[in-house]
């Protein structure tokens, strides 16, 4: 299969309109899988409704099938079409960050295909804050279901280039629009429960979500990983570069005896740092990940830094930590993620 680009100014007037995103929307009616950028990151999309569609996503991804997928809506109208409830704190949250990057557990209703939820009775869904998105989702007039647009396991995607490096003839298409905003996925929200609890740190902070509807639980899985996983998609090993990676709690001069340490074995060192502390590092290769006194850099460059390094043949990856409170929770949550637990403390 040849992937089609379809390159959109995200500022041109009735995006709905556009040739380019009437022609990718017919490729989603008629059931083939298209690659579009969010505020978050680049999703690979398909109707929610058939089979036969989201079969193509865990196809194209090489994803694990009881791995749920996130469903695209483009108005609060749709809701009531895949949900059966909506509880008041919930609203709220609609009103308030959507459309944004926010994803919300609610039980579903049977209009989804099965592969959507992956046996699950509830469906997670959201509105994404990108012009693009928006166009092709209302365009198409479908829920669209759509993962990052990556192989799985594989640092998510906030440039076109990356979804073609990964995904090339395995999909129909790419809606290119640019570089992504926030740099790391949506914040998941279960809302089947009285008090809400987060279950993916993303794009809006727990502490956010508090400032709006009070108290919100934050799932044990996000402070330990050895608990049984509470859904299949949060047991799988993601975001992973291909060298190991290892997660370092402690100084500078604490990561440069570590890095000494496998100079010495022979190995090529890489090191994922900031701004801040870059001149400091005697390894093969520094990455900069934007600036430690401003978190939200850090985020939106992280991804792409672990692409980087998949190009310099490094043999094994080196990253300072941050702090695990407002977006640095979802900083350290993909870290961790991509090292597999892998954290070497002072």
């Amino acid at each position: 299969m040849e992937t089609k680009i379809f390159t959109v100014d995200k500022d041109v007037p009735l995006l709905e309109s556009y040739p380019q995103i009437k022609e990718a929307a017919k490729l989603i009616i008629d059931n083939e899988v298209i690659a579009f950028p969010t505020e978050t990151v680049y999703g690979l999309g398909a109707n929610a409704q058939s089979d036969e569609a989201v079969k193509k996503i865990y196809e194209a991804k090489g994803r694990p099938s009881d791995n749920p997928l996130i469903v695209h809506i483009a108005s609060f109208e749709q809701v009531d079409y895949i949900v059966q409830s909506v509880p008041d704190y919930a609203k709220v949250l609609m009103e308030t960050f959507w459309p944004g990057p926010l994803t919300l557990i609610l039980p579903k209703k049977g209009q989804l295909s099965k592969y959507v939820t992956a046996g699950l009775n509830t469906v997670a869904v959201r509105m994404p804050n990108h012009p693009l998105a928006l166009a092709l989702i209302k365009e198409a007039n479908v829920p669209v279901a759509a993962p990052s647009a990556n192989l799985s396991g594989k640092p998510s995607p906030t440039k076109a280039q990356h979804v073609y490096n990964d995904l090339k003839d395995k999909i129909a298409g790419i809606v290119n629009g640019g570089a992504t905003g926030v740099g790391l996925e949506s914040t998941v929200l279960d809302c089947t429960t009285d008090i809400p609890t987060v279950l993916r740190p993303g794009g809006i902070t727990r502490e956010q979500l508090e400032d709006v509807i009070g108290k919100v639980n934050v799932d044990v899985m996000l402070e330990t990983d050895d608990q049984a996983p509470k859904s299949p998609g949060m047991k799988y090993t993601h975001y992973a570069p291909d060298a190991p990676l290892t997660i370092v709690n402690g100084g500078r001069d604490f990561l440069q005896s570590l890095a000494d340490r496998y100079k010495n074995e022979g190995k090529r060192v890489g090191v994922l740092t900031t701004k801040e502390n870059a001149q400091f590092y005697n390894v093969d290769k520094i990455i900069v990940c934007g600036e430690r006194s401003k978190l939200q850099t850090v985020a939106n460059e992280l991804y792409d830094v672990l692409r980087q390094f998949d190009d310099e043949q490094i043999d094994v990856i080196l990253s300072e930590s941050f702090p695990n409170e407002g977006i640095g929770q979802a900083i350290m949550n993909r870290l961790l993620k991509a090292s597999g637990h892998h954290v070497v403390s002072e």
